[in-house]
């Protein structure tokens, strides 16, 4: 681990009765801390800077509020910039414990993934101290991401602990990627598209008397919009555009049948009522065997995309870096 040069990353926003102590505790191998005051009403950055002389620590100071997301690319950048071998995204709320820092790089220090994130769902244990609301949320959600990325082996999607190595950082297209709340589930996503090794690595957060700045009817009208376009450019990039296999045929024969099966059956079906007739055996067949063959070939694809996750981490290819 300490041929690795490692930087930490701590969006800041409202965060000024933790900040100082979760710094304290980041490890003396740590090689870089970032701080990305993004127009903290509190000036978190000028709190850091008076009150912290450790001089791992670098300020970036946003004019305009860029979101947690935007603030966590400005640091991504400058830790490219600074050629760090592994960036640490750490909130800066005191839900996470820099003390897990260590454990959470391993699998890239180890050379088995690419990204690693905390998950808070490993364990019954550590799920009792997390709010009903948000269990019920993240299982929700952790089942919206495994569709809309790709990576049916991640939990808690929302988990804001995160490490990545330089070889896949470099090649994300950074200015992209949601600036704001729905960033951690946004970066699955383009992880998905460079076929980046994602690990999820066991951890406990702490709930305590720190405020969400997550705006839930913001969050419950966007949301929605941006998983659907996730998932159907996931679908066009990894089965039709950089590839084409078994679930690519599968998925447009599915189409096809389901929707002529659909459209077959409701024409007739309202021919019927007109004429107060039954529908022949052979019209509703025609109708029902292809809508029943086409969620056949649905599942297929479906089992195959379960099983067609990134295995060979991007770390072990040369990229130039």
């Amino acid at each position: 681990m300490d041929t690795f040069k490692i930087g930490v990353v701590i969006p800041c926003y409202k965060v000024k009765q933790h900040i100082i102590s979760i710094i304290e505790k980041i490890p003396s191998n740590i090689n870089n801390i970032y701080i990305i005051d993004d127009a903290c009403p509190e000036s978190s950055g000028s709190f850091v800077k008076t009150n912290i002389t450790d001089t791992r620590i670098s300020i970036i100071q946003h004019k305009k509020n860029k979101g947690v997301g935007g603030a966590v690319i400005s640091g991504y950048k400058r830790a490219l910039s600074d050629d760090c071998d592994i960036i640490v995204k750490l909130d800066g709320d005191g839900q996470m414990d820099p003390y897990l820092i260590p454990k959470l790089i391993q699998p890239i220090v180890d050379k088995q993934a690419d990204y690693t994130k905390g998950n808070r769902f490993f364990s019954l244990e550590s799920l009792t101290s997390m709010p009903t609301i948000r269990k019920l949320g993240n299982a929700a959600l952790s089942f919206v991401n495994k569709v809309t990325s790709g990576y049916w082996n991640i939990m808690d999607p929302t988990n804001g602990f995160t490490a990545i190595h330089k070889n896949a950082l470099s090649i994300l297209p950074l200015e992209k990627i949601n600036a704001g709340y729905f960033f951690e589930s946004d970066m699955l996503f383009r992880l998905g598209t460079i076929r980046a090794v994602v690990m999820d690595v066991p951890m406990q957060a702490k709930y305590g008397e720190e405020e969400s700045n997550l705006n839930i009817n913001t969050t419950i009208k966007s949301f929605p919009k941006l998983y659907c376009q996730a998932f159907f450019k996931r679908i066009f990039y990894s089965y039709f555009l950089r590839d084409f296999n078994r679930a690519s045929l599968e998925l447009l024969l599915a189409i096809i049948f389901i929707l002529f099966g659909s459209l077959w059956g409701g024409i007739h079906w309202l021919h019927s009522i007109q004429l107060m007739k039954e529908a022949s055996t052979g019209t509703v067949m025609l109708a029902v065997l292809p809508i029943i063959l086409g969620f056949q070939m649905l599942l297929d694809a479906i089992n195959f995309d379960t099983g067609n996750m990134p295995k060979v981490p991007l770390q072990k290819w040369d990229l130039g870096n």
